[in-house]
C-alpha cells in the first residue's frame, strides 16, 4: 500500500509535502548565553581549517547524529562554498566512495566517525595515527575541536527538534 502525500491537503500544505514538525523549544531564546558561547567556540574551532574539509566534517557528524537541521545548514554552506553535490551525496557512503576525496579528507572523515560514534569507548589508535599523518598538531587540534563542536550542536538540534529547511548560507542558527 502506498500513500500519496501530494493529495493530502488537510494540513493546508499545497506543495504536497508532509507538514513540518514544531520545534520543542527555541534554544537560542532560552539559553542565549550558551548559544553565543557556542557560536564563539565554533568560530574558534574552525580557524586554520580548510573550509571544504570543515563542512565535510560537519555534514558527516550530522549524518551520524541524525541532525536534520545541521545537515541542512552545512550542506547549504558547503554548496555555497563551491562543494560539489556529488561529494556531498557520496559522503554517507564514503568507505565505498573514497575516490571522491583526498587522503587528508578521508583521514578527517574517519576521525569524525570515531569521535562521533565512540563505539569502543575511545578513538582507536590507528584512526588517530592516520589523521596525525595528514595533519600537523595545531591543525589536528582544530579538527578535533570542530568535530567536538558539531557534535554539541547536533545534540542541541536533535533534542530541541530544530526544523530544517529555512537556513540560508551566511546566517546563524
Amino acid at each position: 500500500m502506498s500513500t500519496d502525500i501530494s493529495t493530502d491537503t488537510s494540513t493546508g500544505n499545497q506543495d504536497g509535502y508532509v507538514a513540518e514538525h514544531t520545534p520543542r523549544m527555541r534554544f537560542t531564546e532560552h539559553a542565549p548565553e550558551v548559544y553565543k558561547a557556542m557560536v564563539r567556540l565554533d568560530a574558534a574551532a574552525r580557524r586554520g581549517l580548510d573550509p571544504t574539509l570543515y563542512e565535510l566534517v560537519k555534514i558527516r557528524a550530522s549524518q551520524l547524529n541524525h541532525c536534520a537541521f545541521c545537515l541542512d545548514m552545512h550542506t547549504r554552506d558547503a554548496l555555497a562554498a563551491g562543494e560539489s553535490v556529488e561529494r556531498i551525496v557520496q559522503l554517507s557512503a564514503w568507505e565505498e566512495s573514497k575516490h571522491f576525496y583526498t587522503a587528508k579528507e578521508l583521514a578527517a572523515i574517519e576521525l569524525t566517525e570515531a569521535i562521533t560514534v565512540l563505539t569502543d569507548g575511545f578513538v582507536p589508535d590507528e584512526v588517530y595515527e592516520h589523521a596525525a599523518k595528514h595533519f600537523e598538531e595545531p591543525e589536528l587540534a582544530q579538527l578535533i575541536a570542530s568535530i567536538t563542536v558539531i557534535n554539541a550542536w547536533n545534540r542541541i538540534g536533535v533534542s530541541t527538534r530544530m526544523v530544517p529547511g529555512h537556513y540560508q548560507p551566511g546566517q546563524h542558527a
